[in-house]
């Protein structure tokens, strides 16, 4: 498929109501008013914010965890999480913070859109693997070759694929990229619209149970998703009292990510086992895999990675190459690290 005609596919009518075709150039839109002053110390009263919480997961962690209460409210906890879907929601103001992985804010400074980095998280082991239809005979990513693969451009399930082609020394055209998001990957396995989708490591155990007695099966890698971040629009951070807000978010996240690690038993069986509907052998097995939060005091490392990846897109004509610096507002850049111990930081 044509590189602008997968895009457009890929993004759905909903993104091109937005205006892709018209940033083409891959340009983000001019950082007009762009929030340079310091963090304000405190919030002033009255400020809200509309953060993610995709599943719910925030308010759980907060009632678990016991996490120190926000000094300001949270308007809208939004049960959002999928890349495409949160870059709409920032535009039409209906979420003003959100956690994701790296590409989403590569795939909104295509559109044009202006959002920016505020937190960092970084992932040493792979959050994704990929699993097979039912009946396929692939069983290395070698064997990816004349395949079809579910891919998803603005997610961070895109990003691990092109790697992992990357790594098997296999071009673009040697498959076929099927346009999808993430939550139609399990539909299109079990159909058989795609020989190859890309899981998050708790999405396998289920879609095994289901389809493993049918020839399905899961293929491992050592590609690393890196990013784990929070990104706001910068029209929400160009609001003082917002910033502010989102300065006294960032520590609470780090903390309830720090929590989650350190009480795998807990999470198991409040998450996995009463709302992800996973056996607690499940559960276990997808915790062993957890990554151990790092919350580095400066970014390099991710800037780097990010622009890794910014050139991997490039690369196969899905966005146009750009510094990727852009994308970080450093006034936020310590203030993960200093809210968690030091063996959370390197």
């Amino acid at each position: 498929m044509h590189r602008r005609t997968f895009l457009m596919s890929a993004l759905g009518a909903s993104a091109a109501a937005w205006g892709v075709g018209g940033c083409a150039n891959g340009s983000a839109a001019a950082d007009a008013g762009a929030a340079t002053e310091p963090l304000a110390a405190t919030v002033p009263a009255g400020t809200s914010l509309k953060i993610a919480s995709y599943q719910g997961v925030q308010q759980l962690l907060s009632r678990l965890a016991k996490l120190p209460e926000l000094p300001f409210t949270v308007s809208d906890w939004v049960n959002i999480g999928a890349g495409p879907d949160v870059i709409n929601a920032f535009r039409a103001k209906s979420l003003d913070l959100s956690a994701n992985a790296g590409i989403p804010p590569i795939q909104a400074h295509y559109q044009g859109f202006d959002a920016k980095i505020v937190a960092i998280d970084l992932t040493r082991k792979p959050n994704y693997l990929f699993a097979t239809k039912p009946g396929s005979d692939i069983r290395t990513t070698r064997d990816f070759k004349g395949r079809k693969l579910a891919f998803s451009q603005g997610q961070a399930q895109g990003v691990v694929l092109l790697r992992a082609l990357k790594q098997a020394g296999l071009a673009y055209d040697e498959v076929t990229l099927v346009p999808l998001t993430s939550n139609q990957f399990l539909t299109a396995l079990q159909s058989g619209q795609v020989d190859i989708a890309p899981l998050a490591n708790s999405q396998a155990p289920a879609y095994l149970k289901q389809y493993e007695a049918k020839g399905a099966r899961v293929i491992e890698t050592d590609v690393v998703d890196l990013l784990n971040l929070l990104w706001a629009p910068q029209s929400v951070l160009n609001d003082p009292a917002k910033a502010a807000a989102i300065a006294a978010y960032i520590p609470r996240w780090a903390k309830g990510q720090v929590w989650q690690y350190e009480h795998p038993d807990v999470w198991n069986r409040e998450f996995y086992v009463k709302t992800q509907n996973l056996t607690l052998a499940q559960a276990e097995a997808v915790t062993k895999l957890a990554n151990k939060p790092l919350f580095p005091p400066r970014w390099d490392e991710a800037i780097k990675w990010e622009q890794e990846t910014a050139d991997l897109l490039a690369e196969g004509g899905f966005v146009k190459k750009f510094d990727v610096s852009s994308l970080f507002d450093h006034r936020f850049e310590p203030l993960a690290a200093k809210a968690v111990p030091e063996e959370y930081r390197r």
